[in-house]
């Protein structure tokens, strides 16, 4: 699967856990652990990875307000993910940013930081994760440094083009050349996970079922004697 529609419709159909589980499994990061929903919209945001990196503002002047050069260019189920080092004292999304990211189709909004104008955002159904919102403006306190780089959230690298999960239990970032084994592995996990609660439902012991050996634990290994 290398298609980014049919990736992003995959993880979409999962949850952050099983996506995470299959990172665990596969030894690579991408869960972090700071950010929450600003609002509960009760469902998967999954999409690609659109960067931006928030800057103090440094001129006497006006300038371009952060975020709107890629949301003007932005595509449908985009996810802008903005990096303003975890500062939780100044917002780099609100109201306005969400008016226009929904006109583009956008997925999702993650800040590794601070947001405001929450109300807005859930009104317009557009999903927020950040560490914060607070009431203070961006407007004459920080800008738009770059666009499009690679940038760190809450200790993860992430690039644009890389797939991100998110949802009530939090996000996951997905680097783009991992994200066809990532997903393959997680649906078989997901699967597993399945099977375990129709069991409980069918009366049997939980502690039995969450046993590995009624269950064993899915491996990176898809050919597994142990899952069979």
């Amino acid at each position: 699967m290398t298609d980014p529609t049919a990736i992003i419709a995959a993880l979409r159909a999962l949850d952050s856990c099983a996506i995470s589980d299959a990172l665990d499994t596969l030894g690579l990061p991408g869960a972090v652990i700071e950010l929450s929903a600003m609002w509960p919209a009760g469902r998967t945001v999954a999409g690609r990875v659109r960067t931006v990196t928030a800057a103090p503002k440094a001129s006497s002047g006006p300038v371009t307000h952060i975020a709107t050069p890629l949301v003007a260019i932005a595509e449908r189920d985009d996810v802008v993910v903005i990096d303003n080092h975890g500062h939780t004292d100044v917002s780099c999304w609100g109201g306005l940013l969400a008016e226009a990211a929904i006109q583009r189709g956008v997925a999702g909004v993650i800040v590794d930081g601070a947001c405001r104008d929450v109300q807005e955002s859930e009104a317009l159904g557009l999903p927020v994760f950040a560490r914060a919102a607070v009431p203070v403006s961006a407007r004459g306190r920080i800008v738009q440094q770059a666009m499009d780089e690679r940038i760190q959230v809450s200790g993860v690298s992430v690039a644009s083009y890389d797939y991100v999960v998110a949802d009530v239990n939090g996000v996951v970032f997905v680097a783009a050349s991992d994200a066809a084994r990532v997903v393959a592995l997680a649906q078989r996990i997901a699967d597993r996970e399945a099977r375990m609660a129709e069991a409980v439902r069918a009366g049997q012991d939980v502690s039995e079922v969450m046993h590995d050996s009624r269950f064993p634990t899915v491996t990176a290994d898809p050919d597994s004697a142990e899952e069979k």
